[in-house]
């Protein structure tokens, strides 16, 4: 046997650690790529929609950005620059919290059993994170903003930096924002709060609507300008501004407000690495053993409280019957199911929103009754919104009664929440529009609105249930039923306003006959009427509700 067969191999040379001998930095970039790439290779639609969208995105950044520059030399061209940069960081800032779960190199902890530094991996992160659509919509909207206040060679190169500085804070804040609330994020909390991103989208849009109005009424602009010279040193803006001291011959403000500008990206940076250090090495509630169990609660069936806190609330006639049973099962839905929680979130916001808007604009106090219209919608498709777990409702519903109750049970956990609501919304907007005399046919025929769409609302729930889609939260009715979605939703309305003639016909005929010191017989008119068709509607749906049990069943089922 030769020396050389019997000498030992050479033992391999270790790798170097990632982030010293080799830069992750290539890599990440040609992740992102990939991850781009293989995205829209899964449907031509897929492909045709982000096509479409990123035009859409383009031509609205280059308007933007041709829009600042038109206003230069104009003399709100620098509070419009800093206003917008501000929105842009605003922007960068929340959109994480929405819309996490439609980027997967957001969650960073996918990387955590890989062998990564956080110092280098934030660098790979955000240089990574500068590709993409956002980026460049960034990039064209903060070159306009410095544009248009840019003049003089010293200017440019500021306003060189300024770009650069907007750009990073801007990447580099919606990372730390993400990392920092990863878990959460991550958590059926947090997609809770995905869900709830129409309604935010929903309310800025009315706020913008309404910023958007006082600015074209007279001195408007003005107040604009008082605001931007706040806005102008929440960072990036100063940065922006940086570039208009020079332009100005400011130049100590401009060092001030560059170096403020980085200062707050070095904080960033280091929230951001603290949060992805405590992602790599602290435990989470999935590796952590479990409290034990308290002998007095396993004593007591888990309920260590004893009655619930609506056990208290309701009356003592309801304690312990199905009525209260379905009422707090119903809250509990509320409170725990997402879809739910959305829907009634989404109509509570925009049910005080637009009464807000008539205020601000000097409306009609009748716009309250889209808050009674809004939650009475809520009692449509009761069956389909319980999804599988009406299988075990439905169980419990063998006689007449049990169908009443269940009904009754949950048109009274609407209207715990509806009528106190719809109370304070009309109360406070007739208060500050000046209108306390019109407070009383305004609630009547709210109340009247509210038990009319309860009456149609438990009907259609019965005869015309639709199922929802268990496995994506974002969609309002299973394949091939969204005809019921439309005729639940416009036929309910209308339907309620039609049951609603009578006191409506009463209000006008009192208007007309100047009978104005007899509107206030419009409250107990209207909130008896609610309540009696209300409950007409209960009665007649109870029976019909206990012979549809299979078909509802089986619609239940195609979801």
């Amino acid at each position: 046997m030769t020396t050389s067969a019997t000498a030992p191999l050479a033992a391999p040379a270790p790798a170097p650690p990632p982030g010293r001998g080799s830069s992750l930095t290539p890599v990440f970039v040609r992740l992102k790529l990939t991850l781009f790439r293989n995205g829209l290779r899964r449907s031509t639609g897929r492909t045709v929609g982000w096509s479409l969208g990123v035009a859409f995105a383009m031509l609205y950044a280059l308007g933007m950005g041709a829009g600042m520059v038109a206003l230069r030399n104009n003399h709100y061209a620098p509070s419009a620059a800093v206003t917008v940069t501000v929105v842009l960081v605003v922007g960068w800032a929340i959109m994480p919290l929405f819309f996490f779960g439609g980027d997967d190199t957001l969650d960073p902890t996918r990387l955590a059993m890989l062998p990564l530094r956080p110092r280098p991996l934030i660098t790979a992160l955000l240089v990574s994170s500068l590709i993409g659509v956002g980026p460049l919509f960034t990039l064209l909207v903060s070159t306009g903003a410095v544009v248009a206040v840019a003049h003089g060679g010293a200017a440019w190169v500021v306003a060189v930096l300024a770009v650069a500085l907007t750009l990073l804070l801007c990447v580099a804040l919606s990372r730390a924002v993400a990392a920092a609330n990863t878990r959460l994020l991550t958590s059926r909390k947090g997609r809770d709060l995905a869900l709830l991103s129409g309604l935010f989208v929903a309310v800025g849009a009315q706020l913008v609507n309404l910023g958007v109005n006082s600015l074209s009424s007279d001195g408007g602009l003005h107040r604009a300008t008082s605001v931007a010279s706040v806005l102008r040193w929440i960072p990036p803006a100063p940065a922006v501004d940086a570039v208009r001291s020079t332009a100005r011959g400011s130049y100590g403000l401009a060092v001030v407000q560059l170096a403020l500008t980085v200062a707050v990206l070095a904080l960033v940076l280091r929230w951001w690495h603290a949060s992805l250090h405590r992602l790599m090495v602290s435990p989470d509630a999935s590796t952590l053993q479990a409290a034990p169990e308290r002998e007095g609660s396993k004593a007591r069936g888990g309920t260590a409280a004893g009655p619930s806190l609506l056990a208290r609330l309701l009356p003592g006639r309801l304690v312990g019957g199905r009525t209260a049973t379905v009422m707090e099962r119903q809250f509990r839905y509320l409170w725990r199911d997402p879809r739910s929680k959305a829907a009634w979130a989404t109509g509570l916001a925009v049910g005080l929103l637009l009464p807000l808007v008539a205020v601000v604009q000097h409306g009609t106090v009748y716009q309250c009754l889209w808050a009674a219209g809004l939650l009475g919608m809520q009692m449509y498709n009761q069956f389909g919104m319980d999804g599988s777990a009406f299988w075990t409702v439905s169980a419990t519903i063998t006689t007449r009664r049990d169908a009443a109750l269940e009904l009754r049970g949950r048109a009274l956990t609407l209207a715990a929440i509806a009528v106190p609501y719809v109370t304070v919304v009309t109360t406070g907007a007739a208060l500050l529009l000046h209108r306390v005399s019109a407070l009383p046919e305004t609630l009547g025929l709210s109340f009247a609105f509210l038990g009319a769409l309860v009456a149609t609302g438990s009907y259609a729930s019965v005869r015309y249930p639709y199922a929802l889609p268990q496995d994506n939260p974002f969609a309002n009715a299973a394949p091939g039923q969204g005809g019921l979605v439309a005729l639940n939703v416009v036929g309910g309305t209308f339907s309620g306003a039609a049951l609603s003639l009578p006191v409506i016909a009463l209000t006008l005929a009192l208007h007309f006959n100047d009978l104005h010191s007899l509107l206030w017989l419009v409250l107990p008119v209207g909130a008896l009427y609610g309540l009696a068709v209300a409950a007409a509607s209960l009665r007649f749906t109870a029976p019909r509700l206990l012979d549809r049990l299979p078909e509802i069943l089986g619609v239940v089922a195609k979801a």
